[in-house]
């Protein structure tokens, strides 16, 4: 293999994993071609040449160097047969994709239908990749968002208010989740849970009777909006209420040292087993050890102990 190329999404961790995929390549003598706005770039041929010094200095950088875009076309066949053709047309041997579900699935696409040498990794601050503990990106989002939470929680406390404050997380809780538990937060709701609204605002207005004068709620977009669920708790309590939407400051920012790590041990590993000749797989990571996951399993909708999170919220405040 003597060419390939990269595409990605973007969440912080994606240019460690690039630079990691560039660098191991030079290793190997390979050149490597970037991919310009994810799948809309590929349809639309626009590459770019990357090289081991190209790659220099962006380990410490958010988003991706390649850009990305969602991209309607690639649902089409004919978007499809667009993007191998460009493929075809650069010589480009194998490909290896750094994102979330929805990239992945494009990945199995292309390694299934059109036999493109395809490997995938891991980034999505969702982290809701099947046979994945932690994938790129998530680290990060989870620690933005836990720095907000603590500089809100100085004003609830110091002006006696509920505070919601929404998070990411459309079909998953694991921001939510994991920012509730390391922040010390009353209630969390995400959607893989029913929501218990009345029973919320009951402890609430119990607290409040016993002297518990500040709240934080944190809110998985997915379930609700902040502004809603203010709303609701301000009727059914009669006590003041503010919301703090995080939005996408969670998906920026400088990548913690576990999403760094991340990137540059999944980008070597994509980089060997795409030029051993293994396909339709996404490289994961557990217990210090590398290994590779069907793209058919990874794309499936993954399982979290929503109860065991919830539980241990619940006694720890």
């Amino acid at each position: 293999m003597k060419k390939i190329a990269v595409l990605t999404r973007d969440c912080a961790g994606v240019n460690a994993a690039i630079r990691s995929v560039v660098r191991t390549s030079s290793d190997f003598n390979m050149d490597v071609v970037g991919i310009m706005r994810g799948y809309d770039g590929l349809i639309d041929g626009e590459l770019i040449q990357v090289s081991h010094r190209s790659v220099s200095g962006i380990i410490n950088r958010g988003g991706t160097i390649l850009k990305t875009s969602r991209s309607q076309r690639f649902y089409s066949e004919n978007g499809q047969k667009q993007a191998v053709k460009t493929l075809h047309d650069n010589d480009i041997e194998g490909l290896i994709v750094i994102g979330g579900n929805g990239t992945l699935t494009g990945a199995h696409v292309l390694a299934t239908k059109y036999k493109i040498p395809t490997i995938a990794i891991p980034a999505t601050i969702d982290n809701d990749i099947a046979g994945v503990d932690l994938a790129i990106g998530a680290d990060t989002a989870v620690n933005v968002a836990l720095d907000a939470l603590d500089k809100i929680r100085d004003t609830a406390t110091s002006l006696e208010r509920i505070f919601i404050v929404e998070v990411m997380g459309r079909n998953c809780g694991f921001i939510a989740l994991n920012v509730a538990l390391s922040g010390g937060c009353e209630e969390v709701l995400v959607p893989e849970m029913n929501v218990n609204l009345d029973g919320m605002c009951n402890e609430i207005k119990d607290g409040n009777e016993k002297g518990k004068v500040s709240w934080i709620i944190i809110v998985a977009e997915g379930i609700a909006k902040a502004h809603d669920i203010a709303s609701i708790i301000t009727k059914k309590t009669g006590l003041e209420t503010r919301i703090a939407v995080l939005g996408h400051i969670q998906r920026g920012g400088r990548p913690t040292a576990t999403d760094r790590l991340l990137g540059a041990r999944l980008g070597n590993y994509a980089v060997n087993v795409l030029k051993e000749g293994i396909t339709d797989s996404c490289v994961s990571f557990k217990d210090d050890k590398l290994f590779t996951i069907p793209l058919s399993v990874a794309i499936q909708p993954k399982e979290i102990d929503v109860d065991s999170y919830y539980r241990l919220i619940k006694i720890l405040t």
